[in-house]
């Protein structure tokens, strides 16, 4: 599972990304490493994490990660393969979600490849041009399934249906993710591999001094995304750069004390771009390793113990059950177990964001 950062040229990608490459997110040192060159594997800063391993005091502590790739900057033509435009869509398609970069800053030493500041016309340049691949690969499946719905094949009828339901909303300039569709047509959605109905996530690149509140660029996207299902994050990305730089802890608290911030905003950003790709976390715990296990939303107990090992899901028994809230309010699993805390959960169980589990299974 991976997201992907879009974005014209010059709007701030590759500052983000070499941000995210060097994550300092808490006084740990969140590690990050290349597998190629625009793709990193990101830790997901999680303060839960942290307070497991003052609790357990293990050996080693592992936390979830998220794959982030830096996509090539799009130029408009890029659907009929302008610039970079079939290796950039060819890399959104195999990303699970967008997060799709909106320079809402001026600065007259940055150039900007349309001459100005618009953050509503760069979104609508890189909307266009993949609602127009999308028309495309809606159109070739057209032609195929309407042959075989005439035919009277009831499947056929069905995708053709739907087919044309995301034709006329991508020709009105209308992305698949905001389209009404019904748990069937959602289903056949998936199969159209459209980019237009991946999860999106604006990111307004501001400058330091509308790092917490943004500005009116910023409120211009607000107004534009407001029917899209799709989250907004301010970012100052620059000043995000000079943070990473710093190597203590202390002075990057004071750095972000001086701009109003909690934390670092790429701490909010790798939450966020987690909660996009529709993952969450549930934890084991012991003397040798605390571990963050990464799983997708309603997975169940034997789903989450395949993603330590295959064996675990072939072989489940049971899991035992401790509530993260639990485990901080006892200290340890012993006293969670003398509370009457901690649950055995069988095959159906769906596992909760935060849940610390240990898998009994024999194979």
């Amino acid at each position: 599972m991976k997201a992907g950062i879009v974005g014209l040229p010059n709007v701030g990608k590759s500052t983000l990304f070499n941000c995210l490459s060097s994550a300092k997110a808490q006084s740990a040192n969140f590690p990050f490493c290349t597998i190629e060159p625009n793709l990193g594997v990101v830790n997901v800063p999680d303060p839960r994490l942290e307070k497991l391993e003052e609790l357990v005091n293990p050996q080693r502590v592992l936390p979830a990660t998220v794959e982030i790739v830096d996509i090539a900057g799009l130029v408009r033509g890029a659907s009929k393969g302008e610039g970079l435009g079939n290796q950039f869509l060819g890399n959104i398609r195999e990303c699970n979600a967008i997060m799709h970069v909106l320079r809402c800053f001026d600065n007259d030493n940055i150039v900007h490849v349309d001459g100005s500041v618009d953050p509503i016309r760069d979104k609508e340049t890189i909307d266009i041009e993949l609602q127009l691949k999308d028309l495309e690969t809606v159109e070739k499946r057209l032609e195929k399934v309407k042959r075989a719905a005439k035919t009277g094949n009831k499947e056929a009828q069905k995708e053709q249906a739907t087919l044309e339901k995301f034709k006329s909303a991508l020709e009105q300039g209308v992305s698949a993710r905001a389209v009404e569709v019904t748990e069937d047509e959602e289903e056949l959605m998936k199969g159209f591999q459209l980019l237009t109905a991946k999860p999106i996530l604006y990111v307004c690149n501001v400058d330091e001094a509308s790092a917490k509140s943004g500005n009116a660029y910023v409120d211009k996207v607000r107004e534009a995304v407001k029917d899209e299902d799709a989250e907004i994050i301010v970012l100052a990305v620059g000043t995000e750069a000079d943070i990473a730089e710093l190597e203590d802890y202390e002075e990057r608290q004071m750095f972000l004390e001086d701009i109003g911030l909690e934390e670092p905003g790429v701490s909010r950003l790798i939450r966020a771009a987690y909660k996009l790709l529709d993952l969450q976390t549930y934890f084991t715990a012991g003397e040798k390793e605390v571990r963050a296990w990464t799983i997708k939303t309603g997975s169940t107990a034997p789903q989450a113990a395949g993603v330590i090992h295959t064996d675990f899901e072939k072989g489940f028994i049971r899991a035992e059950v401790i509530k993260y809230d639990d485990y901080v309010q006892y200290g340890t699993e012993n006293k969670v177990k003398e509370a009457g805390k901690l649950s055995i959960e069988g095959k159906g169980y769906i596992v909760n964001d935060g849940d610390v589990m240990h898998f009994l299974f024999n194979v």
